[in-house]
């Protein structure tokens, strides 16, 4: 006969007499609890009036959001159910149960302070000796927004639209104006079928004018990257060099037919995604050392380029502590390769490696034991750091780029499940990508803690 454990539901039995005894050594909730506690609250203590029913404290409300986004359990419904059902969420809220309303106030609220308990986590990061800065990788990644891509309007259907509603307006009001006893009984009521037509004018009026102000700020981009691009072409014929390929052409201003605004989270874009076409989305932005894995910045674009998001990276630096450190290195793709860039990071004291075209992946073995060809006279940073990446320890920094980043980003969406945004509009989803990178850092922490 085989031998089983007795199955007995009907037993009483007692749970350990503290909720301390309830989680195993080493457990991530308890890590999560102890870094909570070394943190600062005071900037969300001292928001509290301290009147009404007593709060629940913020360490507790902050401990259940990070740990629910490092496991995967982000709607706040989820987390107040894993509340009774969970050991670990038991622990962390010390056996208390904050309703969801509770929970999705407090998100909401405190995003803003995120950025500094974001900083805090970076310096005891670095107090453990997890964290120590030396070459950072940046790239971004295309997640969901709020919002359906089928709730979008383009400007090209919008002017459709709007011209058949005037003329459906025009149409009904010749028809009140001539109304007989006949017209009368069919049931229309035309004056509700105007006012509906004319609020719909007004709302497609309202869409096109967010579209012209956007065709705006990127005709402002567009120009001044044609501009770069012809002072470096006309650089390289000052210096004797013939420019390859042809001239750029100078942008075409004004809103195009296919530029759209979402009615649901009108700051949101439509972006290409991966294997999926097009979908709304928001530019998630991130910066990785590349010995920990751990992010060291966030932020949060609506541009589907990555060219403009190296200076966002600098001036974020700027304002952190001396004592966090600064990176040496910083390694890129070729989105976020332009003159500009490189001369912000060697005026930041940042020497940048970003691709400066497409290469291939694997070289041929001559090539790639061949040795470092002569360095370059000019003191052009364009071309110090092309000949940076032809060296063969160039192309070796170069190289951590694609198994830094990366993975972090298959982690995060694949492992803890963060593939959309809850919130809506710009400045919520960058507290949130903030909260989602926050919980991957104190769970990359524990994991480096470990050992």
């Amino acid at each position: 006969m085989s031998r089983f454990i007795p199955v007995d539901r009907q037993t009483d039995y007692l749970l350990p007499p503290s909720v301390d005894e309830w989680l195993p050594d080493g457990h991530l909730a308890r890590f999560v609890v102890d870094v909570v506690e070394q943190l600062d609250l005071s900037a969300l203590t001292r928001r509290y009036a301290g009147r009404g029913h007593k709060a629940h404290h913020p360490a507790v409300l902050l401990s259940l959001l990070v740990y629910g986004y490092a496991t995967g359990v982000v709607s706040s419904r989820k987390i107040e159910r894993a509340t009774y059902d969970s050991v670990a969420f038991r622990y962390l809220a010390a056996n208390t149960h904050p309703d969801h309303d509770t929970l999705a106030t407090f998100r909401r609220r405190f995003l803003p302070e995120l950025e500094q308990l974001f900083v805090q986590v970076l310096l005891l990061a670095r107090e453990m000796k997890l964290l120590k800065l030396g070459t950072i990788a940046l790239d971004g990644t295309k997640l969901k927004a709020n919002a359906s891509k089928h709730k979008a309007l383009s400007y090209g259907h919008a002017k459709k639209l709007e011209a058949q509603f005037r003329a459906e307006v025009k149409a009904l009001t010749q028809r009140a104006e001539s109304a007989d006893k006949e017209d009368a009984a069919d049931g229309m009521d035309i004056p509700a079928e105007i006012a509906r037509r004319e609020a719909r004018l007004a709302a497609i009026a309202e869409a096109k004018a967010k579209i012209e102000a956007r065709a705006e700020e990127r005709d402002a981009t567009e120009q001044a990257a044609y501009q770069e691009k012809v002072a470096r072409r006309d650089a390289q014929r000052k210096a004797g060099k013939k420019p390859r390929g042809r001239d750029p052409e100078p942008p075409t201003g004004g809103p195009r037919d296919k530029d759209q605004i979402n009615f649901t989270d009108p700051q949101s874009r439509i972006m290409p995604v991966t294997g999926k076409g097009f979908d709304q989305c928001y530019n998630a932005q991130a910066a990785v050392d590349t010995e920990s894995l751990l992010v060291t910045h966030v932020h949060v674009t609506q541009a589907t380029n990555d060219k403009q998001q190296v200076m966002p990276l600098l001036t974020a630096w700027q304002g952190y502590p001396e004592t966090l450190g600064k990176p040496d290195h910083l390694l890129g793709d070729t989105g976020y390769f332009s003159t500009a860039n490189i001369q912000a990071c060697h005026d930041h004291g940042i020497e940048p490696l970003l691709a400066m075209k497409r290469d291939i992946h694997h070289l041929p073995v001559f090539e790639r034991f061949a040795a470092d060809p002569p360095a370059p006279e000019s003191e052009d940073p364009v071309e110090h750091m092309a000949y940076r990446l032809k060296t063969q320890a160039g192309r070796a920094l170069y190289a951590l780029r694609k198994h830094t980043v990366e993975p972090v980003f298959g982690i995060i969406n694949h492992v803890m499940g963060f593939r959309q945004f809850s919130l809506r509009g710009l400045d919520k989803v960058s507290g949130e990508w903030r909260l989602a990178t926050l919980a991957w850092n104190i769970k990359r922490m524990h994991r480096l803690a470990a050992g």
